[in-house]
């Protein structure tokens, strides 16, 4: 699946055929190579403020004060570091440009090594997320709905039609080809999740501390306690989550030797950081503050008042979690389409697309519908394959490549990082899958 040549590098350096380049050319990840550094900002945003940011207060009332705040702060950190070294390894041989996070793999753990450390991992993220997108989507659309028929006396409607009716808008974007076609989606979703959070946690300073507000840990049990800590640090690792689609946002930016990608991408990275700040601390602290361990695991359910905004932020979240899918969606398809194209053979066209894509929205649609666990999903996705992919992989890949003399600041921090991620993709599963079994005990199908 090779890497491709940097834009504007001398041709003589290009060592595909005219069919590979026309193939490249058609690809979504690497058809378009016009963005600005702000795409990749908006495009960070989207990426990385998902839905997760809702349950980071239940999170807050499984962790309490003091851990919950040492583990926010510690994944802002930590992710940022890893996100950084990403930006870096992009372009680290000079030439070539890795511009999917399976080609970074192959380059630090050899071709065939290399394709099944990232991709299995990488698919887990972008098809969990897509599920977990669609429960959410139809969840608040139903939110939105339930809100505004309160005392209207509107009929019923049951949480699988809301995810049909949120799917068949993926139906019609996903035929969008690349990355630089769904910047406008992408930038209306930025905004959003800038706005939904500033309501969660206004909304709840509005509200101000209720009655009996109680800060102790959530269960009562011993066992509840240690399992919620772990499903609430899956929680955590999902919210932090943009980095399996990083290298497919900076292969849209174009790049020279003089001017390379890393740069600009960087620039808009700190600029979706700092907005990923002012959206998560905000409605973790302030939404545990006000509701202590009563919080529900979507801080807006919490919220019923005033109805209006209520409805408003639900529809904001509808909005967000659709750019949110597609930006997720996008290497899954360049994934799908490069195997049917390349490997199956199948002539490049409108008519693989349409088919491929559509099924693949399909899938997402059915999975979501049957299991809409959204808390326990979250949990389990999020220790499971968030934090190797966010927190320590970029860490191994840059102790294969760079070797940093032993016991060397970069040595130390890239080991403490690993240490830390392999923790974390332990202990947060256990937690989120006792959450889905409780769950499941009391669900009925397609209910």
């Amino acid at each position: 699946m090779g890497t491709h040549v940097a834009d504007n590098y001398p041709p003589a350096k290009d060592g595909r055929s005219a069919q590979e380049k026309a193939i490249d050319d058609w690809l979504p990840i690497t058809s378009s190579r016009n963005a600005k550094w702000w795409y990749s900002a908006f495009h960070n945003v989207t990426a990385m403020v998902g839905a997760g940011v809702l349950s980071l207060p239940y999170a807050m009332s499984e962790l309490g004060w003091g851990p919950g705040i040492a583990v926010l702060i510690l994944s802002w950190i930590i992710t940022l570091y890893t996100l950084w070294q990403m930006v870096e390894m992009h372009e680290m041989v000079p030439g070539k440009r890795f511009d999917r996070y399976h080609e970074l793999g192959q380059h630090a753990f050899g071709e065939k090594l290399g394709l099944w450390i990232v991709v299995p991992q990488q698919l887990v993220v972008e098809v969990g997320v897509n599920i977990v997108y669609m429960v959410t989507g139809g969840k608040s659309l139903k939110k939105f709905h339930d809100v505004l028929c309160e005392g209207h006396g509107c009929k019923n409607i049951k949480l699988t039609y809301f995810i049909m009716i949120f799917a068949s808008v993926h139906f019609v974007l996903s035929q969008l080809p690349n990355f630089n076609s769904i910047s406008g989606v992408s930038l209306a979703a930025a905004v959003m999740s800038l706005s939904y959070s500033t309501i969660a946690w206004g909304a709840s300073v509005d509200k101000g501390k209720v009655a009996d507000v109680d800060y102790h840990l959530r269960a009562t049990t011993s066992t509840g306690k240690v399992f919620g800590f772990f499903s609430a640090l899956g929680d955590v690792a999902f919210a932090y989550a943009g980095h399996n689609v990083v290298l497919e946002i900076q292969a849209t930016i174009p790049s020279t030797p003089e001017k390379p990608s890393k740069k600009p991408m960087w620039k808009g990275v700190v600029v979706a950081y700092i907005i990923v700040a002012l959206c998560y601390f905000p409605v973790a602290l302030v939404g545990y503050w006000a509701f202590g361990n009563h919080v529900d695991d979507n801080i807006l359910i919490t919220l019923s008042r005033p109805k209006w905004l209520i409805a408003l932020a639900n529809m904001m979240v509808v909005i967000h979690v659709i750019g949110s899918y597609q930006i997720y969606a996008m290497p899954v398809f360049d994934m799908i389409e490069t195997v049917l194209v390349k490997k199956l053979r199948f002539p490049p066209g409108l008519t693989l697309r349409l088919i491929a894509r559509t099924l693949y929205v399909a899938f997402t649609m059915f999975i979501a519908i049957t299991f809409p666990f959204f808390g326990g999903l979250l949990g389990f996705f999020g220790g499971f394959a968030f934090a190797p992919t966010t927190y320590f992989l970029p860490c191994i890949m840059w102790l294969a490549i760079y070797k940093p003399r032993r016991f060397s600041l970069s040595w130390f921090t890239n080991w403490i990082c690993i240490i830390l991620g392999v923790m974390l993709m332990i202990l947060s599963p256990i937690g989120g899958l006792r959450q889905i079994i409780i769950d499941a005990k009391t669900y009925k199908f397609y209910s």
